[in-house]
């Protein structure tokens, strides 16, 4: 009885056999394309990016596009390799003698990079050029890169180097800059979840299409990762006898949330109905949904109100009910409310990470969610405070048969004019305020409680707050201190100058001064009778 043959996954089983396979990375395969119709092809390069964008499969691709030789034997370097002639097969099948694939994290010394250094010295055997992929190349020790520094950078003609690599700052910058390096991007949820239809078609499976943005969306750009959880959820599809991939299997399978039930959920923190959140956390817990899922299915949303506020391109996987309803949220909340959310949600979420009992933390955290809801806008906040407004939470109803409150008794008397103020501030205790008022600082309005100045030398910060305390302290009342827009008086210190200067210019006018100063031209007018002043220390 013969066996049947090993099943391979889908991760190898799709891998990109050609360019043109390769999924989101448009840039980079231009850039090739054009290096080897021009032949300006680097000695070495260096692939980097997150997991599953195609490192390796780009690296094995450069190997057969530099070694293809075409169907007829007679073909040269091509962005577009055959993948039939015995240098593509051996390449795609891993054993040809001239393309050397190591992996950097079981290889690291020094010894395993002296062996390639010996062996760069010959031609290759059947290819045009020989080939070394370094998978994960920055797991190589210190040592094995200071080895590799000069073969890197004056190779034979007949050698390439392929460096593949997840976190390129742990390479050497004198190994970055011998090489030509390649930044492949994460992919795009919308690509993946085209990609994973075309396998689904050529698999003869079903799925629909909200379970395909699901695993898209779950992949996080890596198409390795998507792969795998679609070989999964085929799987998990055939047990159920229809063999179709569907939204609810794909949740249940990954652990995600209803996106229904997060809606539902989201409206209701933003209505302050705690007990209905709690509820609706526990019955995701129940189906097991991780709260560290509903917490980030909340971040999600808040995020998704937010870039609905700045107009921002919406989701193709969202419905028209959905996209309504994020409409609304984004008319009705401002965005200091939803940068809150956020904060909150965010500080819930690593508390929820780190937690023993991650349940009850979710649940604290939504609690303190709604309960920040029922707090005023920091801004407002702040408005009050200036004001002299109170600033706790308004006290419970007092029960019917409770007397009313007694009205608070008028205000006292306020000082006629902004100079009686002054005056008042002075024989009150308060003579620094009183100074700086009459010498520093020019009145735009005085209507009591209310009083406006523009400081016209530098005050100290709290000069308007003090100011306000000492105003409400003396009259009983709270005052309102600020600056308006507009001009100001002069001080009353440059008033009194100028008074003090009118009556001495006309002193000096008078016929019997004058005549004096005629007949005696080095006078100078020293003293004379007027009121006394009130002058600066």
């Amino acid at each position: 009885m013969s066996e049947s043959p090993a099943y391979r996954v889908l991760a190898r089983k799709y891998r990109p056999q050609r360019f043109s396979e390769l999924i989101g990375q448009d840039a980079m395969v231009t850039t090739l394309g054009n290096a080897i119709r021009r032949g300006r092809l680097a000695h070495a390069f260096l692939m980097t990016g997150v997991r599953g964008v195609g490192k390796t499969s780009t690296a094995r691709l450069i190997a057969k596009a530099l070694n293809c030789v075409g169907p007829d034997g007679q073909g040269g370097p091509t962005i577009d390799p055959c993948g039939v002639c015995e240098p593509c097969v051996a390449i795609a099948e891993g054993r040809h003698i001239d393309v050397v694939e190591m992996d950097a994290a079981s290889h690291t010394g020094v010894d395993d990079v002296r062996e390639i250094i010996e062996a760069v010295r010959y031609s290759a055997v059947s290819a045009r050029y020989k080939v070394y992929i370094i998978d994960e190349v920055h797991m190589l020790s210190k040592n094995a890169f200071n080895a590799l520094l000069k073969t890197l950078e004056e190779p034979p003609a007949h050698v390439k180097f392929l460096f593949a690599t997840t976190e390129v700052n742990k390479v050497p910058v004198t190994v970055l800059s011998r090489c030509q390096r390649f930044d492949l991007r994460r992919i795009p949820a919308d690509k993946l979840a085209a990609h994973f239809a075309h396998v689904i078609d050529a698999e003869g499976a079903q799925a629909e299409a909200e379970a395909l943005a699901l695993i898209a969306r779950a992949a996080e750009g890596s198409a390795r990762d998507g792969l795998s959880i679609l070989d999964q959820a085929i799987a998990h599809a055939d047990m159920g006898g229809e063999g179709i991939v569907t939204a609810d299997q794909v949740r249940e399978m990954l652990g995600l949330s209803d996106r229904g039930a997060i809606r539902r959920l989201f409206g209701q923190l933003l209505a302050g109905e705690g007990a209905a959140a709690l509820t609706a956390l526990r019955d995701q817990y129940d189906l097991g949904v991780d709260p560290v899922g509903v917490l980030r299915g909340l971040l999600e949303a808040v995020h998704a109100v937010t870039m609905a506020k700045m107009g921002g391109g919406a989701d193709p996987a969202l419905s028209g009910e959905e996209r309504e309803l994020l409409d609304g949220w984004a008319a009705r909340l401002s965005f200091a409310q939803l940068h809150r959310l956020w904060q909150l949600l965010l500080k819930g979420h690593e508390e929820t990470v780190r937690a023993a009992m991650p349940i009850e933390a979710a649940e604290m955290a939504l609690l303190r969610l709604v309960h920040a809801a029922e707090l005023p806008d920091p801004s407002e906040l702040l408005k009050r405070i200036a004001g002299g407004e109170p600033v706790a939470p308004a006290p419970a109803r007092a029960p019917a048969s409770a007397p009313p409150p007694a009205a608070p008794e008028p205000a006292a008397h306020y000082p006629e004019s902004f100079p009686a103020l002054v005056d008042l501030l002075g024989k009150s205790g308060k003579p620094l305020l009183a100074q700086q008022l009459h010498d520093f600082v020019g009145l735009q309005r005085y209507a009591p409680p209310e009083l406006a100045v523009r400081p016209l030398k530098p005050l100290p910060g709290d000069f308007m707050r003090d100011l306000a305390a000492a105003l409400r302290t003396l009259t009983g009342t709270v005052w309102t201190v600020g600056t308006d827009d507009g001009g100001a008086q002069p001080s009353l210190l440059e008033q009194e100058r100028a008074v003090e200067e009118t009556a001495r210019q006309a002193i000096l006018d008078t016929p019997l001064v004058k005549a004096a100063f005629e007949a005696f031209p080095d006078a100078e007018l020293i003293d004379y009778s007027a009121a006394e002043q009130r002058s600066a220390p």
